[in-house]
C-alpha cells in the first residue's frame, strides 16, 4: 500500500512537470516581453518613491500592464479613486470584448475560474488562442500554468526593476518595444495557421480608420466595438469556417 501511494504521488509530480513544461515552453514569448516590461515598471515605481514591496503587491493584485504604468503617476499625482476607476476603464476596457470568448470556458474550470478571469492580459490571451493542446493532456491545466507562469514573469520582473532602481539608473526608452515585437510574433504565427483571415483584416482596417479619426489616445475601443459587432453579424458566415478549421 505504501508503494502503491508513493507511485501515486510520483506519478503525480511527473504529470505536473509534464504540464508545467509544455506551458513555459508555450509562454516563452511572453516571458522575454514581461521580464524586461516588469524591469522597467519596478524602475519607474522606485524612482516614485516605492520600494520592491509595493512593485510585488502592484503585479500580484492589479496585474494591468500598461494600466500598472499610469498607477505610477496617478500615485505620484494624489489622484482620487473615482478618476483612477475611470482610467483604468477606459485604459484596459478591451479586455471586456476579447475575455467574452473565453467566459464558457473559463467557467468550467472550477475554483480557477476567478483567476483565470483576473490573470486574463493581452499576451495571455494571444497565447492561448494559438496553443494547441497535445493529445492526453487536460486542456484547462495547461490553461492554468500559461497563465500562471505569465503573471509570475510580470512579477519577478518587476520586483528586479524596483531593487535594481536602488542601485543602478540607465535610460529605459524604448524598452516597451517588446511587447509590440511580441504582437508581431504572434499575429504572424495565427496568420500562417489561420484559413480565414477576414477577422485579422477587419481588425487592421478599423484600427486604421479610427486612428485616423480619433488619434492614438482613444482609438482602441471604437476599433474593438466596431469589430465586435461586424464579426457579431457575420457570425452565421464565420462560425463553419472556424468549425472546419478545428476539424
Amino acid at each position: 500500500m505504501g508503494r502503491a501511494e508513493s507511485y501515486r504521488q510520483m506519478e503525480t509530480i511527473q504529470n505536473k512537470r509534464d504540464y508545467i513544461g509544455f506551458a513555459f515552453r508555450q509562454s516563452v514569448p511572453v516571458m522575454l516581453g514581461y521580464i524586461f516590461l516588469g524591469i522597467a515598471f519596478g524602475l519607474l515605481l522606485q524612482n516614485a518613491g516605492y520600494n520592491f514591496i509595493w512593485a510585488f503587491l502592484a503585479s500580484l493584485f492589479i496585474y494591468a500592464g500598461s494600466m500598472q504604468f499610469v498607477l505610477v503617476n496617478l500615485l505620484t499625482a494624489g489622484a482620487g479613486l473615482l478618476y483612477t476607476a475611470v482610467m483604468t476603464f477606459f485604459i484596459n476596457g478591451r479586455h471586456i470584448f476579447y475575455g467574452l470568448s473565453f467566459v464558457e470556458k473559463y467557467k468550467k474550470m472550477g475554483r480557477a475560474y476567478p483567476y483565470m478571469v483576473f490573470s486574463l492580459t493581452d499576451e495571455t490571451y494571444s497565447v492561448l488562442c494559438g496553443t494547441k493542446v497535445p493529445e492526453g493532456m487536460d486542456e484547462n491545466k495547461v490553461f492554468f500554468w500559461i497563465s500562471l507562469l505569465d503573471q509570475s514573469y510580470w512579477v519577478l520582473g518587476s520586483v528586479i526593476g524596483a531593487l535594481a532602481g536602488s542601485y543602478i539608473t540607465f535610460d529605459s526608452t524604448g524598452i516597451d518595444f517588446s511587447m509590440t515585437a511580441l504582437f508581431v510574433v504572434i499575429a504572424v504565427e495565427q496568420w500562417r495557421e489561420s484559413r480565414s483571415h477576414f477577422p485579422a483584416i477587419l481588425g487592421a482596417v478599423c484600427g486604421i480608420l479610427w486612428l485616423l479619426l480619433l488619434g492614438p489616445d482613444e482609438f482602441l475601443l471604437p476599433t474593438l466595438c466596431t469589430c465586435m459587432l461586424v464579426l457579431l453579424m457575420m457570425r452565421g458566415r464565420l462560425l463553419p469556417d472556424a468549425e472546419r478549421e478545428r476539424g
